[in-house]
């Protein structure tokens, strides 16, 4: 029978723990590594919502993209949000294990998963640590041709984006929040970069630049590595079912 820890090796190998960014906190978080699994949830984040889901479905562990505790916790009481959850997870046997920046980063990860879903060739990583990527579209278009590409191939509530007049081809992309790597997309030759937690400033910048920037959302451009990670596992643990969280889905909405 499956364990946690077999499918923990699993995902090691799949994203290797040293790839982890100094600041992270990925990796078996909480559980018991022996435990038998014959159910698992795989959500972006650890809610409330997805613990309810976990329960109900009978999953005894949960397999995040963002960690369960990522600042250390000095109490595990119910009188905090993070507490509360702990206490839960803990209440009703079930696992977690987190893959953050190391999953960001592996081959195969959020943002080569990222760039396939908009139809991207990867050539190389954005950043000198590994994260984000570059590649290129099969053909030219125009921003009015290419934003409704991303809306739909990442389920986007909304997009907020600056067109600096150039034609979409040489492409940067980075799950999750990547502002701080628009200079470095331009200075790899990028006229668009799709991300996510752009800020005003931000934006002003890019078109300063010439580039066009998309702010796609946090959950939307990270949330696809979720069914990548779910094709993976099911064919590695057979005996083990895996679930995605129909539960789990944007917070930010557009009025």
């Amino acid at each position: 029978m499956t364990k946690v820890q077999d499918i923990f090796q699993t995902l090691c190998r799949t994203a290797p723990l040293e790839l982890q960014m100094d600041f992270d906190n990925s990796g078996f978080l909480l559980g018991y590594g022996n435990a038998p699994v014959t159910k698992a949830l795989l959500a972006l984040d650890v809610t409330d919502a997805v613990i309810d889901e976990a329960i109900r479905e009978k999953a005894e562990l949960i397999i995040s993209h963002h960690p369960l505790i990522f600042h250390p916790l000095r109490t595990i009481t119910n009188n905090t949000p993070e507490g509360r959850r702990v206490l839960r997870l803990i209440e009703n046997r079930i696992a977690v294990i987190s893959m953050h920046t190391n999953l960001d980063i592996a081959e195969g990860g959020v943002n080569d998963v990222l760039m396939a879903a908009l139809g991207v060739q990867t050539e190389a990583a954005l950043d000198e640590d590994g994260c984000g990527r570059i590649g290129v579209l099969d053909a030219k278009l125009s921003m009015q041709e290419f934003l409704p590409r991303v809306k739909e191939a990442l389920n986007c509530n909304g997009l907020r984006y600056v067109d600096a007049g150039k034609s979409v081809y040489r492409v940067a992309v980075m799950g999750g929040a990547g502002a701080d790597s628009i200079d470095r997309a331009v200075a790899l030759g990028c006229d668009t970069y799709v991300t996510a937690d752009i800020k005003y400033h931000q934006f002003q910048r890019a078109l300063d630049l010439g580039l066009n920037l998309i702010d796609a959302d946090h959950f939307s451009t990270e949330n696809p590595v979720m069914s990548a990670l779910f094709d993976m596992l099911r064919t590695r643990h057979a005996d083990v079912r895996f679930l995605v969280s129909e539960l789990h889905h944007p917070i930010i909405r557009f009025a």
